[in-house]
């Protein structure tokens, strides 16, 4: 059922934009608006690292990462998404992209990383109770992991659920998702053996839109 769900959100998601603002063919982007926040200097990495992505996607932000030098490394848990990663980033970046639960991958990975991240992806939608441990088992010493997703609602935290629309006469598709102030984002890390924890919500950009973004960062 979850793979259908995430089959379905990449039918309604649109490719990335060919170039941003600055005329740019790869960038990153860790809020839900466009050309804004920072960059992939929340990752920390250089020309030689290892950074995995959970929950990749179109591949856009990986495929930037990509174009820094690093080993990009991609999982997510719907094939139509990967097939658009590849045929999108093709001729631009060489990516490792992997199908399946990123739970399932970390376990399984033999590897470590210089850098884990998610952008409102699979961090945002696996147990920290189990996931966390995972990450941290599969980040070098000093390692970072950064993932971004929206605040949470004023008064539900923990599991929550999340609704995926169809068409008319069908029901949407549920999947779970776990919602935390920052405060408690940082103390679940700590409880989990990271360190150096910080959570802040971004701003919206001058606009209609008042809804910020959530970007948490760690290291192991």
């Amino acid at each position: 059922m979850t793979e259908t769900a995430w089959d379905t959100y990449a039918q309604q998601k649109p490719q990335r934009r060919p170039v941003n603002a600055a005329g740019e063919t790869t960038w990153f982007n860790w809020t839900q608006y466009p050309d804004h926040g920072p960059g992939a200097e929340i990752l920390g990495t250089s020309p030689g690292s290892a950074v995995l992505e959970l929950g990749c996607g179109k591949g856009g932000n990986l495929a930037h990462v990509a174009t820094l030098g690093a080993r990009a490394v991609g999982v997510d848990l719907s094939l139509a998404q990967l097939k658009a990663a590849s045929v999108r980033w093709a001729d631009t970046v060489q990516l490792e992209l992997h199908q399946g639960d990123a739970l399932d991958f970390l376990t399984h990975c033999t590897h470590t990383f210089d850098a884990v991240f998610s952008v409102f992806g699979a961090v945002w939608f696996t147990d920290p109770a189990r996931l966390l441990p995972a990450i941290h088992e599969r980040l070098r010493p000093g390692g970072v992991l950064a993932f971004s997703q929206r605040p949470p609602v004023e008064g539900c935290y923990g599991c929550q659920a999340s609704y995926i629309t169809r068409s008319e006469d069908e029901d949407p598709l549920v999947v779970k998702r776990w919602d935390y102030e920052p405060p408690s984002w940082t103390q679940i890390l700590r409880e989990h053996g990271f360190t150096d924890a910080t959570a802040r919500v971004l701003p919206a950009p001058a606009g209609s839109r008042k809804i910020g973004t959530m970007l948490v960062r760690a290291t192991a």
